[in-house]
């Protein structure tokens, strides 16, 4: 237990992985790669760095004191300037050519981007392992005929492995458009003050060609291929906003996907995982909520409103750059990652465990469907004859008279009553024959089966392991 606050999506909800790529070590590290790389690419490149300065940076970048960096903080009240001076401590032979022609923004802004860029990989993989637990749920019952339902009100039956692929369908898309982030992303590089270069300018003697090689170099080190064509101090915080979007449209897919198990969980039809010793209830014990899929709701619902505060820092950014974003973004970026993770920590759980109730689905559609098949009784008697409009009055005045009775809590056999109608035509075998589920779920098993070609090919290498979820 500790005295000091802790953030939820660190201590209970966000994988290991995600929690330490966004903790001060895997920062501050990343800072001084980038400061060695810079120095040995100066070297390359006709600056005045030995050797001896460059492996010195190289051997020193683990070991921060950040006792001492914590001190010159608050003496000097400038974080970069602090670390600047805690790894010269560390690598004395190469203190005075540390940050050389650089800016603040060369290391807080290309460690963000480095940062990010594996975060967004993460929750791609992650993305697909969800895809890869879905499309296996999606084969096994694709051949399942469920209740449907539009206005959630009983409607044409569709198949379990269908209602999952539309979960599917919504999480691809999440991909692509995580994948087009990720193919935009580019680098800062160490391009001064403003942007312009202008110090690099100084230092070879005007030479562009090799200020270009040199952002090119160290993008290579990082594995980017390229940098921002322009920009100010910082990258365009356009990216952010465009992350934390990407992030909110997998969010809003989970959000979705974990509502309709909800759903069908309170009709008993299908539910998430719940273990032997698991406790639904302090009060009644025989409660098994489907809390699972509640947090990936309320924490979905957190991660679709960041977004917002991204879009607003991107709209605020003056001329070349203020610094009204960067307290902001420690906080805005890194939660959105790790509760973007944390819903899909949560959804690789449930749907790896999903149940589906079979023999509660059978019993849903028998009750329901000759209310659905009303339709399909109409046109067969039309077939043997009869007018489709007047047909139609019959049906709807026996099927509202067998709906009233059954909210009344009575028994009403209305295929029965159907049977005695003599418009119809219709004898009770004829309509018995018109109830098997099978004739209502239409091509349901083959576009499942069509859709899951296309996917197979993106997770055929995908890990599923199973995902365990503590608390």
């Amino acid at each position: 237990m500790t005295d000091k606050y802790e953030s939820p999506l660190v201590t209970r909800y966000a994988s290991p992985q995600m929690v330490s790529l966004f903790s001060q070590d895997t920062r501050y590290r990343t800072w001084r790669k980038l400061w060695a790389v810079l120095a040995r690419t100066e070297m390359e490149l006709g600056l005045p760095i030995t050797q001896q300065q460059v492996d010195e940076l190289f051997a020193h970048i683990d070991d921060i004191d950040y006792e001492a960096e914590r001190q010159r903080e608050k003496e000097v009240r400038h974080d970069v300037m602090a670390h600047v001076w805690t790894y010269g401590k560390a690598a004395p032979s190469a203190a005075g050519i540390i940050h050389l022609g650089a800016t603040s923004c060369f290391v807080t802004d290309n460690a963000d981007l480095i940062i990010y860029r594996d975060a967004l990989s993460y929750i791609k993989e992650e993305a697909l392992r969800l895809l890869a637990f879905l499309a296996d749920a999606a084969e096994k019952y694709k051949d399942l005929p469920v209740p449907g339902y539009t206005h959630y009100q009983p409607a044409q039956p569709v198949t379990a492995g269908k209602r999952i692929a539309l979960w599917i369908q919504d999480i691809w898309e999440d991909i692509n458009e995580i994948g087009f982030v990720l193919d935009g992303m580019k680098f800062l590089g160490s391009r001064g003050a403003t942007g312009t270069e202008a110090s690099y300018m100084d230092l070879f003697d005007g030479d562009g060609c090799k200020i270009d090689e040199m952002n090119r170099r160290i993008a290579e080190a990082f594995g980017f291929s390229e940098c921002y064509p322009v920009c100010g101090q910082t990258y365009p915080r356009k990216l952010d906003s465009r992350i934390l979007s990407s992030l909110s449209s997998l969010g809003q897919s989970c959000y979705r996907m974990a509502q309709d198990i909800r759903l069908m969980q309170h009709d008993r039809q299908m539910e998430e995982p719940f273990e032997d010793q698991q406790i639904g209830s302090s009060a009644m014990a025989y409660k098994q909520n489907p809390m699972r899929c509640e947090r990936i709701c309320s924490l979905a619902r957190y991660l679709m409103i960041l977004p917002t505060d991204a879009a607003m820092t991107a709209s605020s950014q003056w001329l070349e750059r203020t610094l009204d974003d960067s307290a902001n973004r420690r906080i805005a970026v890194p939660e959105a990652f790790m509760c973007a993770d944390a819903v899909l920590r949560l959804a690789c759980n449930v749907i790896s465990g999903l149940k589906v109730n079979e023999k509660i689905t059978e019993k849903t559609l028998r009750e329901y469907l000759p209310f659905i098949a009303t339709e399909d009784i109409l046109m067969e008697a039309v077939k043997r004859g009869g007018d489709r409009q007047e047909l139609h009055e019959h049906i709807r005045k026996i099927s509202v008279k067998a709906s009233e009775a059954i909210k009344q809590g009575e028994d009403y056999d209305l295929l029965g009553h159907l049977a005695e109608d003599s418009a119809l035509g219709l004898s009770r075998e004829d309509l018995d024959r018109l109830m098997d589920p099978a004739l209502y779920v239409g091509r349901c098993s083959e576009q499942v089966t069509s859709f899951l070609e296309k996917i197979r090919p993106l997770i055929s290498s995908v890990d599923k392991e199973e995902v365990i979820i503590d608390v």
